[in-house]
């Protein structure tokens, strides 16, 4: 009886074994991690369908529709709802048509005159607000200082639970952008002072740059502005933590409102901005 049944399992591995080389592979997954559950039901879903997606995790679809146009119209129109970021297709029915290359360049905003007369404020493509703060090493910095080089400003405290777990993910980014001289790294605390937030980074074995907002303790929620005004922290971050990335001209290319789940997904839209505020061509 074993050697029948070690004869019928050498009959079968051949035959398995050219079934799984055929098999087709699996399209890859969407740019965010949060779109993953989504698309695996938008897989089983019936056609005419399309997937949408844009940065910051922002994902949705649309099936049985009367064809695959009208579900991508349907889809982009619901995704543009939802954020201010460009919203780009990946899948029309069972076909992926996700651009990878495109996909770095979403946060671009046009130049010339447009990136001067932007507006202030912290949404997408106005310029934010020029803030100031002080240095480790002592010196005075300000966002209009920064020019030319693309600029991840974050606020957090390190009394905020979000925000510490998400601190780690930053320095592995650093790391990963250490050989890319034109992003820079704001970390301004907030509702606390700085020796505290400083202290509390290097208990964590976490080497990131603290610019001092002012902050004087828990009550305290004023932000400086480079000429002398004051801003309260919750009107640039109405959660904390909040990150934005800022263009060469100060403008912000995207905000998110929380800790962020997987920085490492930013890169190359990270690295095309980089080469944009140097005037340089698309990578």
């Amino acid at each position: 009886m074993i050697v029948g049944i070690r004869r019928l399992l050498a009959t079968c591995a051949l035959p398995l074994a050219t079934m799984a080389a055929a098999a087709p592979p699996l399209p890859p997954p969407p740019p965010h991690a949060e779109a993953a559950p989504g698309y695996r039901e938008y897989r089983l879903a019936a056609p005419a369908k399309a997937f949408v997606v844009a940065p910051g995790g922002v994902w949705t679809w649309r099936a049985q529709a009367r064809d695959s146009e009208a579900a991508l119209a349907e889809a982009l129109a619901d995704c543009r709802a939802r954020t201010r970021q460009p919203c780009v297709p990946y899948a029309l029915d069972d076909r992926v048509v996700f651009d990878a290359h495109g996909w770095a360049g979403l946060w671009t905003l046009p130049g010339g005159t447009g990136a001067r007369r932007a507006p202030v404020g912290n949404a997408r493509g106005e310029r934010f607000p020029d803030l100031a703060c002080q240095r480790e090493d002592g010196r005075r910095q300000t966002l209009s200082g920064l020019r030319g080089k693309v600029v991840i400003l974050h606020f957090w405290g390190s009394w905020c639970g979000p925000c510490r777990k998400e601190l780690p993910d930053f320095q592995a980014l650093r790391a990963a952008l250490k050989d890319e001289p034109g992003i820079v790294f704001l970390f301004v605390q907030v509702r606390e002072p700085a020796d505290h937030a400083r202290a509390w980074l290097r208990g964590q074995g976490l080497r990131l740059p603290v610019c001092d907002s002012g902050s004087t303790g828990a009550n305290d929620d004023r932000v400086r502005l480079a000429d002398g005004g004051i801003r309260r922290d919750r009107e640039l971050a109405r959660v904390f933590p909040s990150t934005y990335v800022l263009d060469g001209d100060g403008r912000v290319l995207f905000g998110h409102a929380g800790a962020v789940a997987d920085w490492r997904e930013y890169l190359p839209l990270l690295r095309h901005a980089a080469t944009r505020a140097r005037g340089g061509r698309d990578r």
